[in-house]
C-alpha cells in the first residue's frame, strides 16, 4: 500500500507493507482520510503517536471493508464504513479495531464521511457525555468553521440547543450563520463575552467548547452560566493559565480537559458506541452532515496541511488515495 509518514518536519509518501486485520479488527480500503490539526502537530514533533500506534499519519478514514479479523461480527466485506484511528489513515489500506468502526448511512457520500469520526467522537464525548448539553441549553463554540467547531455547531443545533459561535472575518461569520449558529461573533472585532451575555439576557452559556486555552480562561468563567461547564479540547494560546476558584465556586462551574487519540481502547469503544447511538441517527436522517472544505489527492497532503495551518478552511480538508 501507499502511505504518508512524517519526515524531518515534512511529509513522505512511500510504499509500505499491506496491513492485515488481526483478531477483532477490520481491514478498510480507504476512500477518504480526514486532515486534523493533530496531524500537523505530529509532523512538527509535538504530538507523537501513542505506544503501538502506526507511524502513518491520519486519525480518521472512510472506505469499504476489505477483510475481517477473527471474532468480528456486525460488519461484512464490502460494507461502507468510517472509523476512528490512533494513526494510519493517510494510506490506501488501514486495519482498525472493529469497536472503532461506524457504518456510513445511505445518502452520505463515502469520501465525505471521512470528515465525521474524529469530530463526532471528540465533540460528543466532551459536550454530550461530559458536559451533558441538553436541548434548550446554550453552547459557545470557538472556531465555528473549523473541523471540530463546524461539526459542533451542526450537531448542537440538531440536538435542539442554541449555539453561539466565534469566527474571524466576514467570510467565516457568514459560513457559521449558514451552518445554523444562532449568534456569530467576529472575534477580530467584537467581544464574545459581551455579545453572549446580551444574547442570553445576562444568564450566560451552559457549555463552552474551548480550543483556545489559557488566554480565554477568565473570559470563559465570566460568560459561563450557573452550573455551566468548560470543555477544553485544545490549548492554542498556551497550556498554563491562572484559574479563579472563587469565580468557579460562585457559579458552581466545572471544567474538563481531554484528548482522544491516546485513550485506552475500551474508552474509545465506549465513545464510538455512544456516538453510534446518539449522533448517528441524526447523520442518517440528514440533520448532521459532514462539513467539507475541499478534497485533495493523497500526494497533495502537504497542500492539505497548509490549508489547515492557514486557518481559512470551512470544515474539513480530506485526502483521497
Amino acid at each position: 500500500m501507499q502511505a504518508i509518514t512524517a519526515n524531518d518536519g515534512g511529509l513522505r509518501l512511500d510504499d509500505h507493507e499491506d496491513p492485515v486485520a488481526g483478531p477483532g479488527e477490520v481491514l478498510v480500503e480507504v476512500a477518504g482520510a480526514g486532515v486534523n490539526n493533530a496531524d500537523l502537530q505530529q509532523v512538527a514533533g509535538n504530538y507523537p503517536p501513542p505506544p503501538g500506534a502506526s507511524e502513518v499519519l491520519g486519525l480518521e478514514v472512510s472506505g469499504t471493508v476489505r477483510a475481517l479479523g477473527d471474532g468480528v461480527d456486525g460488519f461484512a466485506v464490502g460494507d461502507r464504513v468510517c472509523a476512528l484511528l490512533s494513526g494510519g489513515g493517510y494510506a490506501t489500506l488501514v486495519a482498525v479495531p472493529a469497536a472503532q468502526v461506524l457504518p456510513v448511512p445511505d445518502g452520505v457520500d463515502l469520501v465525505e464521511a471521512a470528515g465525521l469520526p474524529e469530530a463526532a467522537c471528540t465533540v460528543y464525548s466532551n459536550v454530550g457525555m461530559i458536559a451533558g448539553l441538553r436541548p434548550g441549553q446554550t453552547l459557545l463554540v470557538h472556531g465555528g468553521t473549523g473541523g471540530m467547531g463546524s461539526h459542533a455547531v451542526v450537531w448542537a443545533k440538531a440536538l435542539g440547543a442554541r449555539v453561539i459561535a466565534t469566527s474571524g472575518g466576514e467570510r467565516k461569520v457568514r459560513a457559521s450563520q449558514e451552518l445554523g449558529a444562532d449568534l456569530v461573533v467576529d472575534h477580530r472585532t467584537e467581544d464574545f463575552v459581551e455579545r453572549a451575555l446580551a444574547f442570553t439576557d445576562g444568564r450566560g452559556v451552559d457549555v463552552v467548547l474551548d480550543v483556545v486555552g489559557a488566554d480565554y480562561l477568565a473570559k470563559h468563567l465570566e460568560v459561563l452560566a450557573p452550573n455551566g461547564h468548560i470543555a477544553v479540547i485544545a490549548a492554542g494560546s498556551g497550556q498554563k493559565g491562572e484559574l479563579d476558584f472563587g469565580a468557579m465556586m460562585r457559579k458552581r462551574a466545572t471544567i474538563s480537559a481531554t484528548t482522544l487519540r491516546a485513550r485506552p481502547a475500551d474508552e474509545k469503544a465506549a465513545i464510538v458506541a455512544a456516538v453510534r447511538e446518539h449522533v448517528w441517527p441524526l447523520v442518517a436522517d440528514g440533520s448532521v452532515r459532514p462539513v467539507v472544505d475541499s478534497v485533495l489527492p493523497l500526494a497533495e497532503a502537504a497542500e492539505a496541511h497548509r490549508r489547515v495551518r492557514d486557518g481559512e478552511v470551512i470544515g474539513k480538508v480530506l485526502l483521497t488515495p
